[in-house]
């Protein structure tokens, strides 16, 4: 068989460069010039890395700590300082990726935090003015104030007067558990009750936070004449203050005023 002649030769290598020039060299893509840069750049003693752009949160936070964190890192450590700048890149993405973490969940938990705060209807129940026009002497009418009942007890001469007559020093709780007044007053009946025929109290009892019942001369209730806490037997006087039973202190004091001479703000 004979030879192909030498202008045959070349024609044919001719239609293969040209076949091959049509096709997109490997040298071409974008992933061998990558590899390649990053050749030469290890070469060179540097990483070389993909151009991508970046959030501006991102960027953000990499401008603060470029130029305050990692100063001040450097001043305290001074290994920090010969390190390679590789770790000290990757140590970065770690702390900026840790940062982002962070913002994304105080974020995605702000919702939920923000569901825990008290409601408009809440917030207007956290201060009531109550009508007292109504109420007779030794009858008490029961509110609803902050999530617990309140008590406003109209007392008689009677009561007012065996209030009175306790010796504070004898009582269980001889302070005035009053926030109307400093803490360490003493459980008078006159710090009890901003005006002797009314008193103002949070009907939870002291111990375990039941509601005690209140003692009325068709049903007596207790031997003080104020307040039987069923579930324990803890009893209050006239002036909600705590004579007997496991109850550790006296009926709290609520803050209030008298608006008028027949209506009362709590709150």
């Amino acid at each position: 068989m004979a030879e192909p002649s030498s202008g045959a030769r070349y024609g044919r290598k001719r239609h293969f460069l040209r076949h091959r020039a049509a096709r997109p060299s490997k040298t071409d893509s974008l992933f061998y010039r990558a590899k390649t840069d990053k050749r030469a750049g290890a070469k060179r003693g540097r990483r070389v890395t993909a151009s991508l752009p970046l959030p501006p949160l991102f960027v953000a936070i990499v401008r603060t700590f470029l130029s305050v964190i990692r100063p001040r890192i450097l001043r305290v450590n001074p290994v920090a300082a010969t390190t390679s700048d590789a770790g000290t890149r990757r140590d970065f993405l770690y702390v900026a990726s840790g940062a982002m973490a962070g913002v994304g969940l105080a974020s995605a938990a702000w919702p939920f935090i923000d569901q825990m705060n008290p409601s408009s209807a809440a917030l207007a129940l956290a201060s009531i003015e109550v009508d007292i026009s109504s109420i007779q002497p030794g009858q008490q009418v029961v509110y609803k104030w902050r999530g617990h009942p309140l008590f406003v007890r109209r007392r008689t001469p009677k009561e007012i007067a065996e209030s009175k007559a306790v010796d504070v020093n004898s009582l269980p709780d001889p302070l005035a558990e009053n926030a109307n007044l400093p803490a360490g007053a003493p459980a008078t009946d006159a710090n009890r009750a901003t005006k002797p025929e009314w008193l103002v109290l949070i009907g939870v009892c002291t111990h375990l936070g039941c509601t005690p019942t209140v003692s009325t001369p068709q049903m007596p209730e207790g031997d003080y004449g104020g307040w039987l806490c069923h579930c324990h037997g803890s009893q209050y006087d006239t002036a909600g203050r705590i004579r007997k039973g496991p109850a550790p202190r006296n009926l709290d004091v609520p803050p209030y005023t008298f608006t008028s001479a027949t209506k009362i703000k709590v709150g």
